[in-house]
């Protein structure tokens, strides 16, 4: 039996409809809601249409007992949510028809409810993203086909609806471009509506990231710094979308400074806390935190106020580098912009955009590691910079495994100039200091740990060193150079021995043969004189006194002995031009 009801005016559900009834059509009427008994009784009811009415919403047993329903149509209503937790009465429901209603949003759960759906026509609402426990249950499902004809493939229907293209949507743009052979579109051609900048671009045109929970990240846990100085207290997050990033002290008392908010070219957000004038009330613990729609993450950072250079004592615990765990953004810690800690004693305080790295001056912060040059935790009071950069041509001449000599230039340097050596483990905290005495440029630093990379900066007395008063060395490559030398050396040394030594022997062996014939065979003087011809050529003209050509000849003796080992630099036979000098030819 088919029931068909469609009168206009009708804004109630009929009652008294027969048991028996297969197919229940109503149609283009004012009905508004619909009660939880109303289909009731209907066991035998497989076929339920209910398209372009008022409908506003549903009961949760308005379908209960239709365990036989195989089509529900609910098209063209004002459905603004649907009781998916109701299709578990409906086991046999292969075709749900919701198009053209104002669903927002569907709740996770329906995943578990839609697997023996087969035509599933969400089309024309105002959905802006699918949950993925939903796009992970289409593209897994083997289901058997609504349509016995249609080669064993699900219809879909998703279009026209105001998609949101970030990256709650990513998986659904995946799930489209890369599509299961088991799933069909009613229309494949999905469009994006927002952001602007992507509105009515194909998903199949777009590039989406995946949604990522916030992650924060912190150079130091802790920070110490002098009374009355500027410290910034920087923080950084990653995760997509980007997380908004705010600070607060733990024990409640209001933030005694301004926040300023930056993206770095690697799209990494970062926060920093400006506390400028610090006082014994600043110090204690800070909160940062970084939060988006996928959770939330804190990060917590000490501050300690304290009344003297105490970071600068040389029996300080030297071993408080960050102890966070290490990834591609931390580990790449003090690069060329930033390569030291440096505390000095003056008054003067900068503004809190003097701290934010502009990379030309070296503020050297209490840091361990970061990835971003810019990234300067604590600015301390500058004090006078160098009007002329003083020291210059920072390097090592000498060094062991335990020790280094370093010596720099100072051109400009007066002989009362004191200068300070600042060095230390690269990527601890404190650094030592060594007062050099006046007038020297040069020094001997001892206690060096064998094998390992250390930072070491020059600069006058009291005042802040610049980066290119700073290098990085390292023992194990001091090792490795010497032992390299030392190798070459031999190999030099063995080299000249094995060519040198054959060809001394020859030479020495025809000097002294000749020799032994001169002593008894006696032979023209002409022959003799003849035997070798030196030549002393100048380029510049004759010295005065000098007359005659620069042709001189000597005898057979002096000629062996110029043949000598020593001939290279024995040139007493040889008379000398004033001006250039004199190159010898045999």
């Amino acid at each position: 039996r088919t029931v068909l009801c469609n009168d206009p005016e009708m804004t109630l559900t009929p009652v008294n409809i027969p048991v028996d009834t297969s197919k229940l059509r109503i149609e283009k009427t004012a009905i508004r809601r619909v009660p939880g008994e109303a289909f009731l009784g209907l066991h035998n009811l497989e076929y339920l249409w209910m398209p372009y009415n008022s409908l506003a919403s549903l009961s949760g047993i308005t379908f209960k007992g239709l365990r036989r329903l195989q089509e529900l149509r609910l098209d063209g209503n004002h459905l603004i949510s649907f009781p998916w937790e109701t299709l578990a009465d409906m086991p046999q429901l292969r075709l749900l028809d919701l198009h053209n209603n104002e669903l927002t949003s569907i709740p996770p759960d329906a995943a578990r409810y839609v697997k023996n759906i087969t035509y599933l026509d969400l089309s024309s609402n105002k959905l802006m993203t699918l949950p993925q426990a939903l796009i992970a249950t289409w593209a897994n499902l083997q289901a058997v086909p609504y349509f016995p004809n249609d080669n064993s493939k699900i219809i879909l229907g998703l279009q026209d609806n105001p998609w949101v293209c970030d990256c709650s949507l990513y998986e659904m743009v995946h799930f489209l471009n890369f599509q299961s052979p088991n799933i069909a579109f009613i229309e494949p051609r999905l469009k994006c509506f927002t952001p602007r900048s992507l509105a009515g671009v194909f998903f199949s045109q777009v590039e989406l990231r995946k949604c990522q929970s916030p992650v924060v990240h912190t150079s130091v846990a802790k920070v110490k710094t002098i009374l009355g100085s500027t410290v910034l207290l920087r923080c950084g997050t990653t995760g997509v979308p980007i997380p908004e990033l705010s600070w607060r002290r733990a024990d409640g008392a209001q933030l005694n400074g301004t926040v300023h908010q930056e993206i770095s070219s690697d799209g990494m957000s970062w926060s920093i806390l400006g506390l400028p004038v610090v006082s014994y009330l600043d110090s204690g613990e800070y909160i940062c935190k970084a939060k988006n729609f996928l959770g939330a993450t804190e990060a917590f950072i000490s501050l300690i106020i304290t009344d003297s250079e105490s970071t600068d004592d040389p029996n300080s615990n030297a071993k408080g580098a960050w102890s966070g765990k290490g990834n591609g953004m931390e580990a790449a810690a003090y690069n060329d912009k930033l390569v030291a800690r440096y505390v000095i004693t003056t008054s003067t305080v900068p503004t809190l955009g003097a701290g934010v790295g502009t990379g030309g001056d070296l503020l050297l912060p209490d840091v361990a590691q970061d990835s971003n040059p810019r990234n300067l935790l604590v600015s301390p009071p500058t004090g006078k910079q160098e009007p002329e950069r003083i020291v210059r041509s920072v390097r090592v001449i000498g060094d062991t495994d335990q020790s280094i000599t370093l010596a720099w230039k100072a051109p400009l340097a007066k002989n009362t100039t004191v200068f300070s050596v600042l060095y230390a483990v690269f990527g601890e905290r404190d650094m030592r200091r060594i007062n050099v005495e006046p007038g020297k440029t040069k020094v001997t630093i001892y206690g060096l740990l064998p094998k390992t990379k250390y930072i070491v900066c020059v600069c006058v007395k009291r005042l802040i060193p610049r980066k290119e008063q700073c290098i990085i060395f390292s023992t194990d490559e001091v090792a490795s150079a010497g032992g390299t030398q030392k190798l070459i050396n031999v190999v030099v040394i063995s080299v000249a021995c094995v060519i040198a030594v054959p060809l001394t022997l020859v030479v020495c062996c025809g000097a002294l043969k000749r020799r032994c014939k001169k002593c008894f065979v006696r032979k023209p003087k002409e022959i003799q004189e003849s035997y070798v011809t030196f030549e002393s050529l100048s380029p510049g003209a004759k010295a005065k006194g000098v007359e005659g050509e620069y042709l001189t000849r000597h005898t057979p003796d002096e000629s062996n002995r110029l043949l000598s080992a020593r001939s290279s630099v024995d040139s007493e036979a040889i008379p000398k031009i004033e001006g250039q000098p004199n190159e010898y030819f045999c």
